[in-house]
């Protein structure tokens, strides 16, 4: 059933692991072009142009309307900020990259969360926001074995922010991807009660776990796309693409160009 996941063929395959590792280089690419004081639509047009050098094309830019080339999330921001020309990014503040690319017909989607300028303007817990973050989505791919289920990812999650005292936000989840944007199953990062989809051998998931310094409660913007934290306190983002084979789970936008 196509609810349970899509196995995806060889060729299919061999389209979406270019895809990711376009997606992968511009994730990697543009934090270092972020500087203090541009503006987050200084940082959408970087991101054009870095994914026009993959060959690709955005595979956000007009998705049900969606504006941007990338999202582009800021401190209390979660999911989905759109660049604006009058929005500028402050040393110390951490930003969100979300990148899809459609290259070829396949898609590779990816996200890391970033501090502006120098590290140390941060505080440690907001470095630990992100490291936690990572490591679950990490860890969450890790779970990932053929006949295990989507329960096993999403509790492997879920226990990295509960040993860290983060809120898992709990509207948004991971999902499928690869020949589209968006495929089933769905990712909680959370552990529902259910088993949730069979995991087998061919199948693409993008984890992305959303962890908040504060409540996991969030709301979206009268813009229809930037989601806040309702608390107002800063949320971490992070996502892999993680391909079900016969052996361990290969993470398919780890960069290796």
């Amino acid at each position: 059933m196509a609810k349970q996941g899509i196995i995806h063929s060889e060729k299919a395959i061999s389209g979406i692991r270019k895809a990711a590792q376009a997606a992968a280089f511009v994730r990697e690419q543009l934090p270092q072009l972020v500087m203090p004081g541009m503006s987050t639509k200084h940082i959408d047009d970087f991101a054009a142009r870095l994914i026009a050098e993959t060959g690709g094309k955005s595979a956000f830019l007009g998705y049900h309307g969606y504006p941007g080339q990338i999202c582009i999330s800021v401190n209390e921001e979660v999911v989905h900020g759109i660049g604006c020309v009058t929005k500028f990014v402050n040393e110390g503040d951490i930003v969100s990259i979300d990148v899809g690319v459609n290259l070829g017909g396949y898609i590779g989607d990816n996200a890391k969360t970033f501090i502006v300028g120098n590290p140390n303007s941060a505080s440690k817990r907001v470095h630990e926001l992100l490291r936690v973050t990572e490591e679950a989505t990490v860890i969450g791919c890790q779970a990932a074995y053929a006949n295990k289920h989507i329960s096993d990812v999403s509790r492997a999650i879920e226990k990295c922010a509960i040993s860290a005292k983060l809120g898992v936000v709990r509207e948004y989840v991971g999902h499928g991807c690869g020949a589209a944007l968006h495929e089933p199953p769905e990712v909680p990062n959370y552990t529902t009660g259910f088993k949730g989809a069979k995991l087998r051998p061919g199948m693409v998931l993008a984890v992305e776990p959303m962890f908040n310094l504060g409540t996991e409660k969030v709301y979206t913007e009268p813009d229809g796309w930037t989601v806040k934290t309702k608390d107002g306190k800063w949320s971490a983002h992070f996502e892999h693409m993680v391909l079900i084979t016969e052996n361990e789970p290969e993470i398919l936008t780890w960069l290796k160009m």
